[in-house]
């Protein structure tokens, strides 16, 4: 989250006038992020986010707001968008496309414990159950054909070891997939990292940013997970951690033989499509803001370890 395009407090109080939410009192920018503008915004009835776009497929959004409405009607800690009073979620502010949302409660956890991690994978196996049955559609961007296509243009910017480990990587993941038939399909947050979560102590309040929201395999969702809240420092696994979150989400969704056999190499491939699309930001489309990239060097760490460790055996479901 971040501001790219300033707001005057009349340019929002004059927004709000469209929506059943109270009278303006109060807003503010949100530092950080890379790639929207959000402030929080503060009437007399409750508190808001407010995000325009300011880069990306605007004509994606309604997908977004679709998936998000969908979720929040099956009571999954999202937020769900907040429409206007003739039903319309979706409005232009300065220029850009906006979207309101409730604020909702909580901050990220740098170091999630053992219950904020049995509460993610319940709530995120909660969600694949559900999100089975939406009916948008939106291809992953950032699945294999994604990585096939366009890992070729880093390759100058790397060593001849890891243009090597990149290549053979990609050859593996075909080689993998091609011996399964269809993964379990359905909606995926695409970028569930923990900094995308909202902790109130061990109570989960929301799970926010979902514009790398898709449809595609539910296991690359699950491996996303994995790599991020689950791997140490020297990019090996946690047992707690790992342990925690898939006996909870497998509670709520078993996984099927054909996951279970494809998932070391999902965790590969996940960890995979962080380090490409990291090195791409650094090397070959750098943000359009002023604006520190994330460290690609991270994503090769804990490839290099599930290349080299494997993947943790699957716990049963709690």
């Amino acid at each position: 989250m971040a501001v790219f395009t300033p707001l005057s407090d009349a340019q929002v109080a004059a927004f709000l006038e469209k929506f059943d939410v109270g009278s303006f009192v109060s807003l503010q920018g949100v530092a950080g992020g890379t790639e929207n503008s959000t402030f929080f915004v503060t009437t007399d009835r409750r508190e808001l986010v407010l995000t325009l776009f300011e880069q990306g497929e605007h004509e994606e959004l309604p997908f977004f707001v679709d998936l998000l409405d969908y979720l929040d009607e099956h009571r999954l800690p999202v937020p769900g968008t907040i429409h206007d009073r003739e039903g319309i979620a979706l409005h232009s502010l300065a220029g850009k496309p906006a979207l309101l949302f409730p604020r909702l409660p909580g901050r990220h956890p740098e170091a999630p414990n053992i219950t904020q991690c049995q509460v993610l994978g319940d709530t995120l196996g909660r969600l694949h159950g559900v999100s089975q049955r939406f009916q948008g559609q939106r291809p992953n961007p950032r699945d294999l054909h994604w990585l096939r296509a366009v890992h070729h243009k880093v390759l100058a910017y790397l060593s001849p070891e890891d243009q090597a480990l990149m290549k053979d990587e990609v050859d593996d993941f075909e080689s993998a997939f091609s011996q399964h038939g269809e993964l379990p399909q359905g909606a995926l947050h695409g970028d569930l990292f923990r900094d995308n979560t909202l902790y109130d102590g061990d109570k989960l309040g929301g799970i926010i940013d979902f514009y790398n929201g898709c449809t595609g395999d539910l296991l690359f969702d699950l491996a996303i997970v994995i790599n991020d809240w689950a791997s140490n420092a020297d990019g090996s696994l946690n047992v707690e951690r790992h342990d925690a979150i898939l006996s909870a989400y497998q509670a709520r969704r078993p996984l099927t033989a054909d996951e279970k056999a494809l998932w070391p190499t999902m965790l590969r491939m996940t960890a995979l499509r962080y380090w490409l699309s990291r090195l791409l930001v650094v090397y070959v489309d750098p943000p359009a803001h002023d604006l520190t990239p994330h460290d690609p060097a991270r994503f090769r760490t804990i490839l290099k370890a599930r290349i080299l460790l494997g993947a943790l055996p699957l716990p049963e479901a709690s």
